[in-house]
């Protein structure tokens, strides 16, 4: 991202101090690009049933928020304090329309369920063969499962997973990413959230790490990852759903993700 051109800085400088709704439309206009290119990585996810345009106006109304609450002063970089924002107004969207079939969102709790259990039994995370054996179905089948999920998944870090000592506080990868409205208290908070999420990710296989990582922490698409990693796009959905569920058992079960 190229540095913050000096025009951009006075306008952030005139909304905040006038709270223009001129100056405020012309930095949605400004930022609007940012809404486009999450939907655009959302929606290669997503079935067709759900346009591309409807993410767009989804996101628009994190990129409106973000810009309220954004404070220059702070230091923080826009665009990733935006992108979170506008990924969590689509998410939040799609999961009021529920667009997840119900038949899916079983399929992906007894998956994980599964892999919970067999964690736990096993003090380590198990193989598909095992996870498969306890499903009572067989590893190709276990692979459908993942790429019917699939949708489900790419979602399913911004679910809410319980962490703490006594698992009552709840957070997303999206909780990550630093606000710029933080405090010292906030900041050591999404620190510790850091901490947590990295330990668990790098207990997953390594190419489910990789594949995490990636597209979380560095923006690429699945087609992307498939290129480096030598795998079809819908190789890489297929880890990547299988991550998602692995990360969620383990950040369910506290004596599981403390391994």
């Amino acid at each position: 991202m190229e540095p913050q051109s000096a025009a951009i800085t006075k306008l952030w400088e005139d909304f905040k101090s006038t709270g223009s709704m001129d100056d405020r439309n012309r930095l949605v206009i400004h930022y609007a690009p940012l809404v486009k290119y999450v939907a655009g990585r959302l929606s290669a996810g997503l079935p067709n049933s759900i346009e591309q345009a409807d993410l767009v106006s989804y996101g628009m109304f994190g990129l409106i928020d973000a810009i309220n609450k954004f404070d220059p002063a702070r230091g923080f970089k826009f665009e990733t304090y935006a992108m979170s924002r506008i990924r969590g107004s689509i998410i939040d969207e799609l999961r009021s329309i529920d667009w997840v079939p119900r038949s899916l969102r079983a399929k992906a709790r007894a998956v994980e369920k599964v892999y919970t259990k067999l964690e736990h039994e096993l003090l380590r995370t198990p193989t598909d063969a095992e996870v498969a054996e306890e499903l009572g179905t067989t590893e190709e089948e276990l692979q459908d499962v993942f790429t019917q999920i699939s949708f489900f998944g790419l979602v399913a870090l911004e679910e809410t997973v319980a962490v703490g000592a006594d698992r009552s506080e709840s957070v997303t990868l999206g909780d990550t990413i630093p606000d710029a409205g933080l405090g010292p208290v906030g900041a050591f908070e999404v620190e510790e959230t850091k901490q947590i999420l990295a330990q668990t990710i790098n207990r997953l296989a390594e190419r489910e790490k990789i594949v995490l990582t990636l597209y979380y922490y560095e923006g690429l698409t699945l087609g992307e990852i498939g290129g480096i990693l030598g795998i079809t796009e819908s190789r890489v959905c297929q880890i990547h759903t299988k991550a998602v569920i692995q990360l969620r058992s383990k950040l369910a079960d506290p004596s599981v993700s403390s391994r």
